[in-house]
């Protein structure tokens, strides 16, 4: 079973600034045509990766999450409305 975690005052802050909440944000995860790709630029402490997909407000947003120590874990990191170039890369994923 996927598990997702995150901080919540990093959430509070991630809506303030995106408008995007950590609860949407994990419904992306359950995209079956969600996008997944390593991000070298934001890994130097923790691997980190990047997830292009819909939420269940059907907008298209990357989240930044990574894996915990156990891999069993999720934990989001940010989550924001793709950008329309991202939006073309997830609608050509058919």
């Amino acid at each position: 079973m996927l598990e997702l975690e995150w901080d919540p005052a990093k959430a509070e802050v991630n809506v303030r600034k995106h408008g995007v909440s950590f609860l949407e944000a994990q419904s992306v995860f359950f995209d079956e045509r969600a996008l997944e790709f390593y991000d070298p630029d934001h890994s130097t402490n923790e691997d980190r990766f990047l997830i292009l997909g819909r939420s269940y407000r059907l907008r298209v947003l990357v989240v930044c999450h990574c894996l915990r120590e156990s891999e069993d874990v999720i934990r989001i990191i940010s989550a924001r409305k793709a950008n329309p170039r991202e939006r073309t890369v997830y609608s050509r994923n058919r």
